[in-house]
Order: structure tokens, then sequence, then C-alpha cells
């Protein structure tokens, strides 16, 4: 190495000082901070106004898609048959509940139990997941838990995005209900389903950009960059406080995954074919079954053209 090669090459080397890195001072790249430090605070300005500028009409979106699946999901479970266990969370759609055993009871003392069903409520197939409403995004303490009201999670986050609650064209929905029982039911349920995948993807782009955590044990959700100590996590006896992680989609509008009855099955599905059964989201197989056509990302999982159970051996 020449000379000149190895001066440049000090000039622009790091000089370690006890253990840490620092440039050379001696440098001739200097750096003018008067011209930089106005792009720095352009740079800080633009990262904080971007995202809620284009994120806002996704909210918008968010908002009216909510709408829509409520007031299809309403409608739909007068006509189509939705059965829900009495004693654990499992829901079931179809002309009578399913003989799977599979039957946890209330406190997950109970296993591989037969269900017993009964009708279902919209919150049956729509999980609701409610946060703590913050009016100036401070987080409450322990102190302040019952000075905050729970809204739903898609609400709170729209609303921390800046929509505003007035707008009439996020409170109304885009659904279009004609007259049944002719096409009026195909259609409804084409548009539920549309709105079903309008509001998880939208729910998804808006979590980019926006914060919010999940216990890890007691699924709590709460909207913004870290969680509250308003409540205590319900599922660690010896630890008061939650384990806050980073929050999905599948949080905030859970799929809700039921067993799905495909054509090739039986009337009623049994424990001895629960290899052979497909599942699919509770809004997907519901519409589903009143004339749309489910995605094909939900194909690998309903099953479509899979087997059939094979007859019950008799002995």
């Amino acid at each position: 190495m020449s000379y000149g090669n190895l001066k440049v090459w000090r000039h622009k080397a790091l000089i370690l000082v006890k253990g840490v890195r620092n440039y050379s001072s001696n440098s001739r790249l200097s750096v003018n901070l008067e011209k930089l430090g106005p792009l720095i605070m352009k740079r800080i300005a633009q990262t904080k106004n971007d995202p809620l500028k284009q994120t806002l009409p996704v909210a918008r979106e968010v908002l009216r898609a909510r709408n829509a699946l409520y007031d299809g999901v309403s409608i739909l479970i007068r006509h189509i048959p939705v059965w829900t266990c009495k004693y654990c969370p499992e829901v079931y759609i179809g002309e009578s509940g399913h003989l799977i055993r599979t039957c946890h009871g209330y406190r997950h003392r109970t296993n591989k139990k037969f269900h017993e069903w009964v009708k279902a409520s919209i919150n049956d197939v729509i999980v609701p997941v409610e946060v703590l409403h913050l009016q100036k995004k401070i987080f409450p303490d322990v102190n302040e838990r019952f000075d905050h009201q729970c809204i739903p999670a898609v609400v709170e986050l729209c609303l921390q995005v800046g929509v505003d609650v007035n707008d009439p064209s996020t409170t109304s929905s885009s659904l279009i209900t004609p007259p049944f029982p002719h096409y009026g039911q195909t259609l409804i349920a084409r548009q539920t389903m549309n709105a079903w995948e309008v509001l998880r993807s939208g729910v998804h782009k808006l979590l980019c950009a926006h914060p919010v955590r999940v216990c890890k044990f007691c699924k709590e959700v709460q909207v913004g960059p870290s969680g509250h100590r308003a409540r205590a996590c319900g599922v660690l006896k010896d630890e008061s406080s939650h384990w806050w992680k980073r929050a999905f989609v599948e949080d905030l509008v859970p799929s809700n995954v039921v067993w799905s009855r495909r054509r090739q099955d039986a009337a009623v599905l049994v424990d001895q074919g629960r290899k052979y059964y497909g599942h699919a989201p509770a809004v997907v197989d519901l519409c589903s079954k009143a004339g749309a056509l489910a995605p094909s990302k939900y194909f690998c999982m309903m099953k479509v053209d899979g087997f059939t159970a094979p007859p019950k051996s008799s002995v």
C-alpha cells in the first residue's frame, strides 16, 4: 500500500478508544450540520404526518365494512340456522348441530363430550373484542380503571387514526338489502363476504402504521404503543400485569373457525370422520351456505375436494 493510500485510509478508518467506536476528527469528509439539521426535521415531520393522512381513508373504509358485516350477518342468521354450544364457545352452521366430541365445558375441565346446542346470536358468529377507550391517548393506571369505557377494538383503532364519529359516511352501511327469498339471500351473502375481506385487509393495513398491543396470556387488547395497567391479567395468578406483545389482525377480528360441512359429507358430522372434515371462519361458512362463493384462499382449510369419511364399520 502506498503512502498516499495509507493516509487516506487512516482518515476514513474507525479509531477504537476504550472499546468505543469514534470517527476520526481529522477526516476530510466533514458534515455540514447547518444544512443537515433542517432536512432531519423535515423528515421527522413527514414521518409523523404521512401515516395519518394515508390511513385515514382506510379507517373510514374499515368502519363502513364493519357496519355492513354486522348488518349482513344479522340478516343471514335469521334464515340460516346457526348453533352454539351451551357449555363452550363452539359454533356450528347447519340444520342441526354436529356429533363431534369437542366440548370442553366452561373451564376446560372436561374433554371429548357431546355439545348441547342452542340458538346462536350475532356475537357467536362475530366474536366481539373490546378495549378501553382512551380520549386523550393517556394510558390508564390501576386507580383509573373505572373512568374509561370499553368500545370495540376496531372502532377504537379507527378513532385514534382520526376518523370523525359524526361522519355519516362511516356510520352508515353500504349493504344493499333486497327482498327475500329470491336472489336477495345470495346477494346479501356476497356483500357480507366482501365486507369481511375488506374489514380484515383494512385492519391489517392500519396495524402496519398504528401500534396495537395484546396480552400473551389473556388476549386482552389495547390500542396504542404500550399496554395499560388498569386491569390485571386474568390468567396469571401470581402476577398482576399483562404480558404485552404486538397484536395482529386475528387479535382484533378473530376468525372464529368452525367445522364446515361439505357437499360430499353426511347430513350430520360424526366424531369418526373428524380427520376428513374441513374448517372455515364462521362468517365465511355462513355466507357460503347462504349462496356466496368462498374465496379460494379458504379452499385448503375447507377441504372442498377432500375425501369423504369412511362409513362406520359394524362389528
